[in-house]
């Protein structure tokens, strides 16, 4: 308790014993006199400096043609800067005013001084604002994440800045604090984690151009599936399709895995994939009546009569017995199906016929044959390429029968 008292009173001491230097009424009234003219003198700077860089400055950015003094003005930067240049003015004042009080001259100097580096920073902090608002209008720039960028700078300034007040606070050289700073690295480095990690994926997301702004990526992960529409150090906002906003870690773009749709959106057609399950069971040989009928499907009429023709021809040849219809060359309701398929594929309007256009079988599986359609659809916007995929699968779901196939389809369990 003592140490304690001491340690007040040591401190407290300078500040009676300038009270007692100043107990001369004439010294008293004249540092007061000083210090009204030197408020007076910083508020007459002030408003010939705000007269000078906001009004004059407003009306000239009206009178440019580039957007960047205006996004200046947005972002109030010459207003900060008009408080800045009296905040100087006092600054180099408080020496000649408070000459015969060092103990105050010291504290006033220390607290401007801290004002005119945490104003500095404020208003490099609203440029660089302005410079990523401006570069954000530039369609070469637009899709770039400015924002990370601009986080790395201020970090960085931030840095220097605490280090500044630090060493005018206390006393400190520089090089002194650095050299702190630098022993207290693991401990920063433990603290602004996901900030560093944050840095390198965003360089790596824009050297490597993983994701843009207004891409649209899925990462199941985080149930992301939307466009990107913010960047920033730390995080990737995505807004899904449902209107929800999903924040991804920024370096999670660069340790895990998602999807960018950016390659469909930019190619000729979106892929459509996907199968329809046709029962083992319903798969035969045709005979002459089952041709007879579907040469009636007009989109096959033609494949049968020749397909016929060179079946016929090559059993012919070979004496091949067709009581049985095992014997020889035939043609199948799935096989014709398939052809059949292919064909209202060529002719369908919404696919885009310079890209895969393919009906195949896949592997066998216990719940039937799959039969997939692998094509690509013209129009890439959502709801129409949903529109176009069910049209697609309606008509295939629909003229199964026609070839005498069934649709596998679980047995249901009610009665």
């Amino acid at each position: 308790m003592h140490k304690l008292l001491e340690k007040i009173f040591n401190f407290l001491y300078p500040v009676f014993r300038d009270w007692g230097m100043s107990r001369n009424v004439a010294s008293y009234t004249s540092l007061i006199f000083n210090i009204a003219i030197l408020v007076a003198l910083a508020y007459i700077i002030y408003y010939v400096a705000k007269f000078i860089l906001v009004t004059l400055t407003a009306v000239f950015a009206q009178r440019t043609k580039t957007k960047f003094d205006d996004y200046l003005i947005q972002n109030k930067t010459t207003r900060y800067t008009a408080y800045l240049i009296p905040f100087f003015f006092i600054y180099k004042a408080v020496p000649v005013i408070l000459d015969k009080y060092e103990y105050w001259e010291s504290i006033f100097g220390k607290i401007v001084g801290i004002y005119i580096v945490l104003l500095g920073l404020w208003i490099v902090r609203t440029i660089f604002n302005s410079l990523r608002d401006y570069l954000k209008q530039k369609p070469e720039y637009s899709d770039k994440p400015i924002d990370s960028f601009v986080q790395v700078i201020m970090i960085i300034l931030w840095i220097f800045g605490v280090a500044m007040i630090i060493s005018t606070l206390f006393g400190i050289k520089r090089g002194e604090l650095l050299t702190i700073l630098g022993t207290l690295s693991a401990i920063i480095i433990l603290i602004f984690r996901d900030t560093i990690l944050g840095f390198v994926s965003s360089v790596q997301v824009a050297i490597n151009d993983m994701v843009r702004i207004g891409d649209w990526i899925t990462m199941d992960k985080f149930g992301a599936d939307g466009d990107v529409i913010e960047i920033n150090l730390t995080t990737v906002k995505v807004r899904n399709f449902d209107n929800t906003i999903t924040t991804i870690p920024t370096y999670a773009l660069s340790s895990d895995s998602f999807q960018n749709w950016r390659g469909m959106q930019k190619s000729e057609g979106r892929r459509i994939k996907r199968h329809v399950l046709i029962k083992s069971s319903t798969i035969r040989f045709l005979n002459d009546e089952d041709l007879y009928q579907l040469r009636k499907v007009q989109l096959i009429t033609s494949y049968i009569e020749s397909r016929q023709a060179e079946i016929e021809k090559y059993n012919d040849l070979r004496g091949i017995d067709k009581t049985l219809s095992l014997n020889g060359r035939n043609m199948t309701n799935l096989g014709l199906f398939r052809k059949y398929i292919m064909q209202y594929l060529m002719d369908h309007p919404g696919l885009n016929k310079d890209m895969h256009i393919m009906c195949r079988q896949l592997q066998s599986t216990a719940h039937g044959v799959p039969l997939e359609i692998y094509v690509f659809s013209s129009d890439k916007r959502w709801a129409n390429y949903e529109y176009i995929m069910s049209d697609i699968f309606d008509h295939v779901m629909a003229s199964v029968k026609y070839f005498d196939l069934e649709i596998f389809e679980l047995p249901s369990t009610l009665n």
